[in-house]
């Protein structure tokens, strides 16, 4: 049997930035387009689309590349972990930092195209991205700094359209933080056995037995202010359909995490992008239908 060839510096560089797990980064674009399509009043155009798709995605990297460095010596005890480009020795931390900056840059060079308002905003995004990582250290619930991080791409979104971010986004900046909470409590979960061993605090092990029960609530309160939020900002039934669908999805998940198997709650994670999807796909189709009825 010929030897196995060490992958190539792309592929390690791929694998560091999660290329073959988008779930990672559909949960941010989500909420984000979810913004941009309320901001504008329907579709933003080409321009934004294309800076929001593609930061969201650098950025989401970046952050990988930040997020493994920090926990490359916890990453090691952890069964899904220990076989991180960093973690391994594959990549090194140089190397890894050198990547998150050069693609954290690139995101920065998108914002450059919108407004000051924007590029504003994306400064502090950067900095509690970089931050979220050593919160597991101090805070109990690491994952509602994370929730912060990812929300930035809302408020961004706003600014980038009406160079201020009003009281709606900030609902929705609100909402969203709870489904963070959701979907990232779910991905505690998996590892909960195996950060209890290394210290690392996270919201599962802090919730303890009351773990699923909020995770219930978390994706109640999401959909609760979105719906109350945004109504009369996506107009029509389509929106309210997508809430009971995406209702449902809860309930989905609650049968996923119920029993808190290790397989059941990742699938649960791994799925989450649809409901963002399901949100998203409600208020862009409820605009589309309103130009198709009025023009």
């Amino acid at each position: 049997m010929p030897p196995v060839s060490p992958p190539s510096r792309f592929a390690l560089y791929l694998d560091l930035i999660r290329w073959n797990r988008p779930a990672g980064w559909l949960v941010c674009l989500w909420p984000t387009l979810s913004a941009l399509w309320i901001a504008s009043d329907g579709f933003p155009g080409w321009h934004l689309l294309v800076v929001f798709v593609l930061g969201t995605f650098l950025m989401r990297s970046a952050g990988c590349c930040v997020n493994d460095v920090a926990d490359r010596d916890f990453d090691k005890h952890v069964k899904r972990t220990a076989q991180r480009p960093v973690t391994t020795g594959a990549v090194s931390v140089k190397e890894a930092l050198g990547l998150g900056a050069v693609l954290a840059l690139l995101a920065f060079g998108l914002v450059l195209t919108t407004n000051t308002a924007a590029i504003a905003w994306s400064v502090p995004a950067v900095l509690v991205a970089i931050a979220y990582p050593f919160s597991k250290r101090v805070i109990s619930m690491p994952q509602a700094v994370l929730g912060i991080a990812f929300n930035f791409g809302i408020v961004i979104a706003f600014a980038a359209v009406q160079g201020s971010v009003p009281a709606v986004a900030w609902w929705m900046w609100l909402g969203n933080l709870f489904w963070v909470l959701a979907y990232d409590t779910e991905y505690a979960m998996v590892d909960r056995d195996d950060d209890l061993k290394i210290g690392i605090k996270t919201s599962a092990i802090t919730l303890g037995r009351f773990d699923v029960a909020a995770i219930v609530a978390f994706y109640l309160l999401f959909l609760s202010i979105w719906g109350l939020a945004l109504d009369g900002y996506a107009p029509g039934a389509i929106f309210y359909i997508a809430l009971a669908a995406a209702l449902a999805q809860v309930l989905w998940h609650f049968t996923l995490i119920r029993t808190r198997t290790r397989e059941g709650c990742f699938v649960a994670f791994r799925v989450n992008h649809w409901l963002g999807a399901t949100v998203f796909a409600g208020i862009a189709g409820s605009y589309l239908l309103l130009q198709l009825l009025t023009n």
